[in-house]
């Protein structure tokens, strides 16, 4: 299955260069460094970032945050991931996955696929805006809880996503390293 709500991992077929290039030897290889290094690290910044959102969110749930520190984190928080997550979409959508797909065309449809998850985690975004706004105009068990929820959804879906994306490029770019992107 493609769609990313089902998927449990790159189907078969898109994963010639990642069963060739398992995880596991990706920092020993040659090509590791520069734009590989760079792309793992802000997929490990979106992770952690929303794990702060969730760790500030349970807190508040908990009684073990006030207000308006938790409107505050929270709105610094998922500010910031709500628009670098856009910007590192649209980058990799008009600049990295075209150049990447002439590098490797056999790997075609697993960019398609990653553009789906692209647009499919649009309304994911949409909905962490706005989950986060009804806790900024006024916070409640209620709105932190139904950001809660969100966030917990939002998670698995963003690093499923990451993950497949990482089993997707990370490949192309080492074996193709030195190549201008």
């Amino acid at each position: 299955m493609t769609d990313l709500a089902h998927r449990t991992g790159l189907p078969e077929g898109l994963r010639i260069l990642a069963d060739q290039m398992p995880r596991d030897t990706w920092e020993g290889h040659e090509n590791f460094d520069g734009l590989t290094r760079f792309w793992m690290e802000r997929h490990l910044m979106f992770r952690e970032v929303l794990g702060r959102l969730q760790t500030g969110s349970q807190a508040y749930l908990d009684g073990n945050r006030e207000a308006q520190s938790y409107i505050h984190e929270t709105g610094r928080y998922a500010g910031f991931l709500l628009n670098q997550l856009h910007e590192h979409h649209t980058i990799e959508d008009d600049h990295y996955f075209p150049k990447l797909t002439i590098l490797e065309p056999r790997l075609m449809a697993g960019f398609e696929l990653l553009d789906r998850d692209h647009q499919a985690l649009d309304g994911h975004i949409s909905a962490l805006a706005d989950r986060t706004n009804a806790v900024l105009r006024g916070v409640s068990r209620d709105t932190a809880g139904a950001l809660e929820t969100h966030l917990a959804q939002f998670k698995t879906f963003l690093n499923r996503h990451l993950l497949d994306e990482e089993d997707l490029v990370v490949p192309i770019i080492l074996t193709h390293g030195g190549v201008d992107l």
